[in-house]
């Protein structure tokens, strides 16, 4: 599992072991679960013509996606472009290397024989530069144009850059690929002081890391407190106290106008007029979806491309997964995208499966994080943050001697969404209520007792 701050931190249903990669609750391979739903024997399709597949990303959902595609169709061309030039690995593991705690060559999630084993034509370190619906062609960055007849777009998500002078700086870091985390972790010999820009879960990662390599860390955080997209202000606050207490350095309510330095950056100069000494700084400000390549006038695009039940986009043959797909949430009963790694891995085998020729529907995601912070076990499932309107009904329990939160989101009787600390032993549950609309006419006494077994209302 993925550790961060003295602890573990997963987007909730992953494991991953040498042999497998595991997507559900129930700790089944992906493979089993694709075979599940895609057909109920092992027969492939018969094509008269060998089809041309075409995968733009290296990452979990581009390879569920081919061997959704593998089950139904061995036959295939399969081209699969990637970016970075590795074997497929866990992204959310690359901040243990980071701290120390996991060698590089731990990080791939599928053998050196993945590419012949499958017979995949790998184009890696390539990235797209641009695509021609009309022509069914895309062409790459260095110039190579690639025909497809089935196209899926996983191209994922890239790092948000930040508004600032200065920083062409070096030792001016994100925290996205395993390039990255070798570049931070060859300039940390000479730094003693380090600056993380983001109090969302890759500033979390990177401000831990940097913590157990020795160096004194300050957090920079714009909003009010941490982690503030995926908990509600009590959480919040819960966490940021459970952070300085520990000696973190964390300010709020803050940003960087200016990097300064002589070719590597040595000072910030922040929002409030104070500056700030830094040796190394990580940016953590979230992802956007990679988008760039995208023809915006024959692919619907909103926040990420927008895809039906079956991840097809708005052009023919051409489907969507993973971070750049705009897919159906189920808390928020409207279009999301909920970049988390189960959902990528989900997604992209239902894509495959549909690419290959059998009819397979997404039911949609809910979001989901899992991490320990410090002294905190900290859990976040679906809209913890709804809109003020009657339609909602929210209830709270705090219980500060044994550092407890629990919030229950309901829509109409409906769990849609939790945060729980310190409370997170029935969390599978919650999501599986989630999940399945389970409507629940129960007192909120009964529901916010901690005692109170949850399973029991499982169909």
């Amino acid at each position: 599992m993925v550790s961060v701050i003295h602890g573990n931190l997963v987007p909730f249903i992953i494991r991953i072991s040498a042999q497998n990669f595991f997507a559900d609750s129930q700790l089944k391979p992906i493979g089993f679960l694709l075979h599940h739903i895609a057909s109920p024997s092992p027969a492939r399709l018969e094509v008269e013509d060998a089809m041309n597949y075409t995968i733009i990303g290296n990452g979990i959902a581009g390879v569920c996606a081919i061997e959704a595609i593998r089950q139904l169709d061995r036959d295939g061309e399969i081209i699969l472009i990637g970016d970075e030039a590795f074997l497929p690995y866990s992204r959310p593991m690359i901040s243990l290397v980071l701290d120390g705690s996991l060698p590089p060559e731990k990080l791939p999630i599928r053998s050196s024989r993945f590419y012949d084993d499958l017979n995949i034509t790998p184009l890696l370190g390539h990235r797209v530069a641009r695509m021609d619906v009309g022509r069914r062609r895309i062409e790459t960055e260095n110039g190579q144009s690639i025909a497809y007849d089935k196209l899926l777009i996983a191209s994922g998500a890239d790092a948000r850059a930040i508004r600032a002078d200065g920083t062409d700086l070096q030792n001016i870091f994100y925290l996205r690929t395993q390039d990255q985390v070798r570049h931070i972790i060859d300039s940390l010999p000479a730094a003693e002081t380090a600056l993380v820009l983001g109090g969302g879960l890759v500033g979390f990662k990177a401000a831990h890391s940097l913590l157990a390599r020795g160096l004194k860390v300050t957090m920079l955080i714009t909003s009010d407190y941490p982690l503030s997209m995926q908990v509600d202000e009590t959480a919040g606050r819960m966490i940021l106290a459970e952070l300085q207490e520990h000696g973190l350095g964390v300010r709020v309510g803050i940003s960087v106008t200016t990097f300064e330095g002589r070719e590597k950056v040595q000072r910030a100069h922040l929002s409030d007029g104070a500056t700030l000494a830094c040796d190394v700084v990580v940016v953590g400000k979230g992802v956007s979806p990679s988008l760039a390549f995208i023809p915006e006038s024959t692919i619907d695009i909103d926040h990420g491309i927008v895809v039906d039940p079956y991840l097809r986009t708005t052009a023919q043959d051409v489907y969507a997964a993973g971070d750049v797909a705009e897919t159906f949430d189920i808390a928020r009963q409207t279009r999301w995208i909920n970049a988390i790694w189960p959902e990528a891995a989900a997604q992209g085998g239902i894509a495959g499966t549909n690419m290959a020729g059998r009819k397979v529907a997404y039911p949609g995601s809910v979001g989901r994080n899992v991490m320990r912070v410090l002294g905190l076990d900290v859990m976040t499932l679906g809209m913890v943050n709804p809109p003020d309107d009657s339609g909602y009904e929210v209830l709270t329990k705090t219980d500060p001697r044994r550092r407890r939160y629990r919030k229950l989101v309901f829509r109409h009787h409906v769990l849609v969404g939790a945060v729980l600390i310190n409370d997170i032993a029935q969390g599978g549950i919650l999501l599986s209520l989630i999940r399945n609309e389970i409507p629940l006419r129960i007192p909120g006494r009964i529901l916010m007792d901690p005692a109170f077994n949850f399973g029991k209302l499982l169909p």
